[in-house]
């Protein structure tokens, strides 16, 4: 069983890019694009990679999955605002992600197998009669090139109101 706790968090400033298309084959990337512009203009990284969902529902989730229409938005905290200067951005912007009280759980294992964590999340929230407010984040705690893939870990937060 999967140890769920609520916390709040802090807002964030963040480098993060917001596209369509399909989960699995644009985060990975959207992550590079977004490492590669870090490093291209030295900017200074304040926490890890994460993922933002967009989608409402389990339902619309899986659908935007199978269609290949998901509403995908990745970003890299940075301590301070920037300005995007370099051509060739494709989208890349600086803003504050809010922040708030949220659900946390944390997945370990590979991405394809969080589902349980997901189910268990949600199996928590219909339990403690609690609704979630706003998109769902995973924050990727490690790199899926550095570590086992039995030993990925993700942090899963849930807005609550």
């Amino acid at each position: 069983m999967t140890d769920i706790i609520i916390t709040d968090i802090a807002p964030q400033t963040v480098l993060g890019i917001r596209r369509r298309g399909f989960y699995q084959e644009q985060i990975p990337a959207m992550i590079m694009e977004l490492f590669t512009y870090v490093e291209q203009e030295e900017i200074e990284i304040a926490g890890m990679p994460l993922f933002v969902c967009h989608e409402t529902s389990v339902e619309e989730t899986m659908r935007a999955a199978e269609e290949g229409n998901a509403d995908i938005e990745v970003a890299i905290p940075i301590p301070s605002p920037v300005e995007i200067t370099a051509e060739g951005t494709d989208g890349i912007t600086c803003y504050e992600l809010p922040g708030g009280t949220m659900l946390k759980a944390i997945h370990k294992g590979p991405y394809a197998t969080s589902e349980v964590t997901y189910n268990e999340v949600f199996e928590w929230m219909a339990a403690h009669k609690k609704e979630g407010t706003g998109p769902i984040r995973e924050v990727y705690l490690n790199d899926p090139g550095e570590v086992a893939e039995e030993d990925i870990l993700t942090e899963i937060y849930v807005p609550m109101g």
